[in-house]
């Protein structure tokens, strides 16, 4: 039997839950070259951490990430904390010669993300691996979304529309948490979610983002700095201090693409009623698809081939064997959900270290989606100004 893959997860709140989940599904799903254990959970504080270690599963757990790099036992180290440790973490991981999925976005600044994608590919040279967690690559509609476009069924792109919505800020009220912080958390719904957009719209379309027109607004400048915690939300303690918001609540910009395609992007956490309506729409002179992960399992395709009493979005239904990645899951019409996403990331990952396929989306295709942001931010200070994308 070949050698198992030992993973430390730094982080075990939402992503490090996800990853630690994705970590044991995976190979109770897919043919892996090698088994994956979960070997190692960090986190700061020890009892949290060994709860969170008995809930998930895991042996052994660590109150210092640098303990974790060093060990001679562990193969891969995956990032599940806020951005702003995400670059000490990562390039001393490299260092050690260990293989890094980091959760996005990549860092807080391009300056960071550059740091980062320089030691990867440092490290690539002695075959060490780098992946960056754009969970939504794997949804299996997205995926074939992206292969219509490489197909041609959607002919020249002309527009891409991204729309990422959520609604867990609406109460003016609810807690002060890192993700407000932008010293934490870098930026707001930019980095939060509008991260995932950029990407996505990149990825699918085969082109890339060359400049931008930005606007970024905060609705609520101060919250309760405590308070009870629920998902992403929570409520506030209305009796204590309040604490100022030094991130973006929402961010808008329309962007022109490297093949002639222009762009529409919109992120908020203040939607009420949308949950998390993740939507990517790209239209060409051939055809359109449109999805939306609030109905991840479908996806809507236009085809401009199609008699002209015939014409109108037909919905997909990705749940077929001949889709992506769902061969290895229910019989066709049973949906997938959130979590598989990540079982996917995993069977990729682990598919990619044991081949010479590239290693998608490595830190370097993270590295251009931060400077996307960075235009983004740096074109919503300068009265939106276009702004091109440095590369």
């Amino acid at each position: 039997m070949p050698e198992p893959v030992r993973i430390a997860i730094i982080g075990h709140a939402f992503m490090g839950a996800a990853h630690a989940h994705a970590w044991r599904t995976a190979p109770r799903f897919f043919d892996l070259p090698r088994q994956p254990e979960a070997t190692l959970l960090v986190g700061r504080d020890e009892a949290r951490t060994q709860a969170a270690a008995d809930r998930l599963g895991i042996p052994e757990i660590a109150t210092d990430w640098r303990s974790a790099v060093t060990r001679p036992d562990i193969d891969v180290v995956d990032i599940c904390t806020p951005g702003d440790t995400h670059a000490a973490i990562a390039e001393a991981a490299l260092a050690a010669g260990k293989h890094v999925l980091c959760e996005k976005p990549l860092a807080n600044s391009v300056a960071e993300a550059e740091s980062m994608a320089a030691a990867a590919a440092q490290a690539a040279q002695r075959g060490v691996r780098t992946f960056c967690g754009f969970s939504y690559r794997r949804t299996p509609a997205l995926a074939l979304a992206r292969r219509f476009v490489e197909e041609g069924r959607l002919g020249e792109i002309r527009h891409v529309r991204a729309q990422y919505l959520q609604d867990w800020l609406s109460d003016a009220d609810a807690p002060l948490t890192w993700r407000l912080d932008k010293e934490t958390a870098g930026s707001g719904a930019l980095g939060d979610i509008g991260a995932h957009s950029v990407d996505a719209a990149q990825w699918v379309s085969g082109q890339h983002i060359e400049g931008v027109s930005a606007l970024m607004h905060t609705f609520v400048t101060s919250r309760p700095v405590s308070g009870s915690s629920q998902g992403l939300g929570g409520a506030g303690d209305l009796s204590g201090e309040r604490g100022p918001v030094t991130v973006d609540d929402a961010a808008a910009f329309t962007a022109r693409f490297s093949g002639g395609a222009v762009g529409v992007f919109e992120a908020t956490r203040f939607a009420l009623g949308r949950r998390n309506a993740n939507r990517l729409e790209i239209n060409g002179n051939k055809g359109s698809v449109a999805f939306d992960f609030e109905r991840m399992n479908q996806l809507e395709y236009f085809d401009g081939a199609d008699p002209q009493e015939a014409q109108g979005f037909r919905t997909i239904h990705v749940t077929d064997a001949v889709h992506p990645y769902t061969d290895h899951w229910w019989p066709v019409g049973h949906g997938l959900g959130y979590g598989d996403l990540f079982v996917h990331q995993v069977a990729d990952v682990l598919t990619a270290l044991d081949t010479e396929e590239p290693a998608r989306p490595d830190f370097q295709e993270a590295l251009d989606v931060q400077r996307v942001l960075h235009a983004v931010e740096a074109s919503a200070a300068d009265a939106s100004r276009y702004t091109p994308v440095a590369r």
